[in-house]
Formats: C-alpha cells, structure tokens, sequence
C-alpha cells in the first residue's frame, strides 16, 4: 500500500506518528471489505494525483510569489519568512477545497455509475475490470507545423484554451480522462450525447489548428482511473484517421448509437488501422439535415 501511494520505500525503517495513522487508515479501508487489487489502484491514484497537486502548487508559488520577490530584491531571511506565512495561510484553505471537490465528483460519479450498471443489465455482462464505454479522442491536426511557425509559448497557449473549450463542453456524463500533448481522451457513458457533442463542437470550432476527433465503443480495461486494452487503442487509430475539422466513428458506434434525428453517418469504407490485422468499417459523422 505504502508504494502504491508512490512513498520512498525506505521512509519504512522510521515512521513517524502521522505515517503509521496513515496506514491504519490504509488498514481500516481494507476491513470494510474493499478488495486489495482495487484498494492498490486507488492508493495509485489518491498517489499520482496529489502529488501533482503538491508539485504544482510548489511550482505555481515559485514562479509567480517566489520569482517577483527575487526581482524586487528582498532578503533571503524575509521572503523565507513570507513564503512560511503563504504556506501557513494556504494549507488549511487548499484541504478544504480538495475535500469539498472529492465530495462534489465522487457524487456525480457515484450517480453515473448506477446508470451505468442499469445499462450494462439491459446489454449484457462485461468482464470483470471492464467497463462498455465511449472512448473519444480529439487532437489537433497540423499541430506540429503550428508549433514550428508559431513557437513553443504560443502553441501551449492554444492547447490550454483548446483543452479548456473541450473540458467545459462536455456532456454531463463525460470526461477528460488524460492530455498527451495536444491529444485529449474522453471517455463517457451516452455514446449518442457524446458523438453529437463531437459534432456540434466541429462545427462551432473558431481557429487553427482545427481538431480532429475519433470515437469508438467498446468493453476498456479499467485501472488506476484510466482506460485500457484494444478498444482504446482502436480508438487512437481511428482519430489518426481523420482530417481536421472531421469526426470519424467506427461501425461499433453507427450500431451502438442507433437511429438519431440529430445524427447522420456517411461510410467511407473497410480501412486499414495500423496494428490491427483486420480492416474496419468506419463512418464519417456530421448533423443530419433537417428536413
């Protein structure tokens, strides 16, 4: 447990009063009848993600209180004394906002993975660890080139709005899972919702580079708060696929999403994806026209 949280292995040999309440907490979870591959996962992930908080925070307040303290000028002793009071000051207000922020998510996800079950009972079994999902990429086609012309500082900026524009659009049910570079993975429960999302969103796009977004539906690995396995890498394929400013979904989705007033599918073929042996049928979806 305590290397699953991504702590040094040899903390171990001197624990302090706090380590050892730790891990009687850790303890504690694994009595109320949680299973310990799923308690591993979620010491992984409780690990991975507040350490990026606490290294962000670290970093935020260096560049943007420690930097301007040293370009003013002010003594070693006095900005040590005032980064203790910034410190001291923002602790308690940070916990209170993670705990408030843990409630509100864990709530909501509580809620989608009812309808979740409800679902998968009218669909079917899916195995153990695995869960039937959208899985949505969306990245930017020509973003290399934009990088090169336009320079590092710049082409980030256009990412962190492009991201942002994608995270506040989203369906209800959902969410960014991961960022890698320019590419964002999405992973949700309404396949239909989240495929009129990727065209609605096409079509209000502003600027360049232009996304391009590929989806697929399938039963993914689940681990670590993350999505694995073929279905996912089916779906990067299939994004690879796409020109700017198109969505292109695979058959699984055309059959998954049925018959929609909203929706229209246009095949454009058997294509070969790279490292998958057999071709697959993909689609070509816009808005349907009225009519």
């Amino acid at each position: 447990m305590w290397s699953s949280f991504g702590l040094p292995t040899g903390d171990l040999d001197s624990l302090s009063d706090e380590d050892m309440a730790a891990i009687a907490t850790a303890a504690r979870v694994l009595d109320s009848g949680l299973p310990l591959v799923a308690a591993l996962q979620l010491a992984r992930v409780y690990g991975q993600a507040l350490s990026q908080i606490a290294d962000a925070e670290v970093r935020l307040v260096h560049l943007y209180v420690h930097e301007p303290l040293m370009r003013e000028g002010v003594p070693g002793l006095a900005m040590a004394e005032r980064m203790e009071s910034l410190t001291r000051d923002l602790l308690p207000l940070s916990s209170a906002l993670m705990e408030y922020l843990h409630r509100r998510f864990l709530s909501h996800f509580v809620a989608q993975d009812v309808v979740g079950h409800m679902e998968m009972e009218l669909d079917g079994d899916v195995d153990l660890g695995r869960l039937r999902v959208a899985i949505c990429f969306c990245d930017l086609a020509g973003y290399t080139r934009y990088t090169e012309e336009e320079g590092d500082e710049q082409a980030l900026s256009y990412v962190e709005r492009f991201v942002e524009r994608v995270s506040d659009s989203l369906p209800e049910d959902a969410r960014v899972v991961k960022t890698i570079g320019d590419e964002v993975m999405i992973v949700g429960q309404d396949l239909r919702a989240l495929t009129e999302w990727a065209v609605d969103f096409q079509a209000r796009f502003r600027g360049r580079p232009e996304p391009r977004i590929g989806i697929h539906h399938g039963a993914a690995l689940y681990r670590d708060g993350d999505y694995f396995g073929r279905e996912v890498n089916l779906a990067s394929r299939v994004v690879a696929r796409a020109r700017a400013g198109e969505v292109i979904v695979t058959d699984a989705v055309v059959a998954a999403a049925g018959p929609s007033e909203r929706l229209a599918f246009e095949p454009i073929g058997q294509v070969k994806l790279k490292g998958f042996d057999e071709p697959r049928r993909l689609c070509r979806a816009a808005a349907a026209e009225e009519g």
